[in-house]
């Protein structure tokens, strides 16, 4: 954590900020501000970085997060169908998480696959030319 630190500097920002979202699924406002502390940053600064990428979240997360492309490729292709889909699946809408912490589900930028669309990143596996029946289907797949 952040008082291990020996060496100060934004360099390591983003990599601090990626282990401790995948440690805890999120990066707490206690993080940000030992962070800042540790690095010789203001807190504003780390918060605007844990902020900017839509890979990170400030917000605890489920087990599982659905992140769903909702660039102009995916939306040609249907990306509103995958998102009622996951909606009425789950009971969810995007930005939120199941009752029991099992998905969060939320809408993010480019995800890289637009020769795949529509397609969803479930946690790091990323799934394209989703139908509904497809989707059901992955969801089963991540307890």
């Amino acid at each position: 954590m952040p008082e291990k630190l020996t060496v100060k500097g934004r360099e390591q920002l983003l990599s601090l900020l990626q282990a401790e979202h995948e440690r805890n699924s999120h990066i707490s406002e206690k993080f940000i501000e030992q962070t800042a502390v540790s690095l010789g940053l203001s807190v504003s600064e780390v918060y605007g970085v844990a902020t900017f990428y839509h890979l990170l979240s400030i917000k605890p997360l489920g087990r599982n997060v659905i992140r769903v492309c909702k660039c102009f490729p995916c939306y040609l292709k249907s990306s509103q169908l995958v998102v009622e889909t996951i909606q009425k699946e789950l009971g969810i809408s995007p930005g939120e998480t199941t009752p029991d912490g099992r998905f969060s589900f939320q809408l993010t930028n480019c995800i890289g696959a637009c020769d795949q669309a529509p397609a969803m990143l479930l946690n790091h596996d990323l799934h394209g030319c989703l139908t509904p029946a497809k989707i059901v289907k992955v969801l089963q797949a991540y307890p």
